[in-house]
């Protein structure tokens, strides 16, 4: 095998990998397909649901590749096998769907199966998925159910409305799930241990390196453990203030509009 810097690219998707309109650039998906072709591994590691994920992962021309979605609840690999999973219990789930919160700032959602679930319409939410066409469906979480769940998130007009309803949530429900940020306007409610970290841990344990061997990129809090445990973490530039905060050390590169992740790759493994 040829000698490569390192065995695997992991990254975020939104705010890192995809640029400014939310898709995969030109320039990035010709960069991945140029070191996926050195016998590097692929990960996608990311919030999204894995229906979405799949469909942009799936138009380009990568062999060697893994998608971590719903922030580490689920781990699939090219070929939709599930090889790793981590849902929230049932009972637990539905609970958590009935917390209140004020649905003028706040609007609730949950990734079941290969679901997307909202409490109320918002159309101005399909940009972020207009590539793969993944969409929602509206439902009053009341009459709903808490099978196969991935997450539960809540989606907030700024941090200041959801920081009350993630004090009550950490203090309820807080030994039993993993509470994160994905962005600063999203709050992120796993079952516990759930993680990139923990989902990317399992997945090596069908490959032949360790984690000292992969190279991350993230722009949230839910990349942090990852970013920490893996060989070499960037964070981008356009990170979530708290994230820069709370990695100090590890390497700031461009932004995610500029599609600053390729540029980066193609000089750590020298593709152009």
């Amino acid at each position: 095998m040829q000698n490569l810097p390192y065995r695997a690219v992991v990254s975020d998707m939104d705010g890192t990998l995809l640029n400014a309109h939310h898709v995969v650039g030109e320039f990035t998906a010709a960069t991945l397909e140029k070191v996926a072709a050195k016998n590097v591994d692929i990960v996608l590691a990311t919030g999204r649901g894995y229906p979405d994920v799949a469909f942009i992962l799936n138009k380009m021309n990568i062999e060697n590749a893994a998608m971590i979605t719903s922030n580490g609840a689920e781990v699939h690999n090219l070929q939709g096998e599930l090889i790793y999973s981590n849902y929230l219990p049932e009972q637990l789930a539905f609970d958590i769907m009935q917390e209140p919160f004020d649905p003028y700032k706040i609007c609730l959602n949950s990734y079941q199966g290969e679901d997307w679930f909202i409490n109320v319409d918002i159309p101005e939410l399909n940009k972020y998925h207009q590539e793969s066409g993944f969409t929602y469906q509206v439902v009053d979480f009341a009459k709903h159910h808490g099978k196969h769940c991935q997450k539960i998130f809540f989606i907030g007009r700024t941090l200041d409305d959801l920081l009350p309803l993630e004090q009550r949530l950490k203090e309820k429900y807080g030994d039993q799930t993993a509470i994160i940020y994905s962005t600063p306007q999203c709050l992120e409610v796993m079952n516990k241990n759930v993680s990139k970290a923990t989902a990317l841990s399992e997945l090596l344990k069908q490959r032949d390196y360790d984690l000292s061997q992969c190279i991350a990129f993230g722009d949230g809090m839910n990349d942090k453990e990852m970013l920490e445990e893996v060989g070499k973490g960037c964070i981008m530039a356009n990170a979530d203030p708290r994230l820069l905060t709370a990695l100090p050390d590890l390497e700031r590169i461009g932004l995610n509009k500029d599609e600053s992740v390729a540029s980066y790759l193609r000089a750590v493994f020298g593709v152009y």
